[in-house]
């Protein structure tokens, strides 16, 4: 095996790993940051990954001939394509000096494979000050009911079809939050359903895909959705009745549990906060 846990957990302030983004911190060991290596010869999409849903190759990947794996520090450069492309190099470790080496990690590589981006991606403690950047959040299925709310809430082909044309102009107008992406993914049918709540026969807010995957140990997780309310109609609550018909589904369909990131301070990080989800630390990305 290439990396030591024994030099490795120390550093895992945050249950995230490269290429995957959260795992549940049950699913954190040395096996799962094998697969991701392995992975990175293949161009494979492992077979819990969340992103292998939508198809095609997988575009991240991580360099792994550039891994640094010390026992105070591991840095883990990952390299994306996509657009200009991006390199980021994830920091593992306790010393505040791992950025500054992360971020000459990150520039170097970046400028020996020919990407405009470069950037550092830190993971901090849950109990981390005065925190910036994403929210690493749990949502624990075992531990309580999630009823159905009720409300203006169902999923998009079950609404009547006049009401099922208003959400390509949503969609649209919430391109920023993704919405226009999972349109065309729900247009070509390749993904699971999609809740969306309608006020006077339009939809304003939509919650989705909804799909359940097994993680790295065999336990069922509820993926992460896309998520957007319309901003003339917040603050009468759709948001929510979405979220808790969202989590309703899930528990339903056999999720243990989900886990998500949130913008530190944002409208989703209040939301999951106040539904009591709990904290399992942060990321900090910077540019290198």
């Amino acid at each position: 095996m290439f990396f030591r846990w024994d030099w490795l957990r120390p550093q895992l302030t945050a249950p995230i790993v490269p290429t995957l983004g959260p795992v549940h911190p049950d699913a954190l060991t040395a096996g799962i940051f094998e697969d991701v290596l392995r992975a990175a010869d293949t161009g494979d999409f492992l077979p819990y990954d969340k992103d292998r849903r939508w198809g095609g190759e997988k575009d991240e990947r991580v360099l792994r001939r550039d891994v640094v794996h010390q026992r105070e520090r591991t840095l883990i450069p990952t390299l994306t394509r996509r657009g200009r492309g991006t390199m980021k190099v994830f920091a593992y470790g306790l010393p505040d000096s791992v950025v500054n080496e992360a971020a000459e990690l990150a520039a170097k590589l970046a400028a020996a494979h020919d990407v405009a981006g470069a950037r550092v991606v830190r993971p901090l403690g849950p109990d981390t000050a005065h925190p910036r950047g994403t929210r690493i959040q749990l949502k624990d299925f075992t531990a309580a009911p999630c009823p159905d709310p009720g409300g203006p809430v169902r999923p998009v082909t079950d609404w009547p079809t006049s009401v099922q044309e208003t959400f390509a102009p949503f969609a649209e107008a919430m391109a920023a939050d993704g919405l226009a992406f999972l349109h065309t993914r729900m247009q070509a049918g390749r993904c699971g359903p999609v809740l969306a709540a309608a006020v006077e026969d339009r939809i304003v807010g939509a919650i989705g895909p909804m799909e359940v995957l097994p993680d790295a140990i065999g336990r069922p997780q509820l993926l992460p959705q896309y998520f957007a309310v319309l901003p003339e109609t917040r603050g009468q609550g759709l948001g929510r009745v979405l979220w808790r018909a969202a989590m309703h589904w899930g528990q339903s369909h056999g999720a243990a549990y989900q886990l998500l990131q949130t913008e530190v301070g944002g409208p989703s990080d209040h939301l999951c906060q106040t539904e009591g989800l709990t904290s399992r630390g942060f990321t900090h990305t910077t540019t290198a």
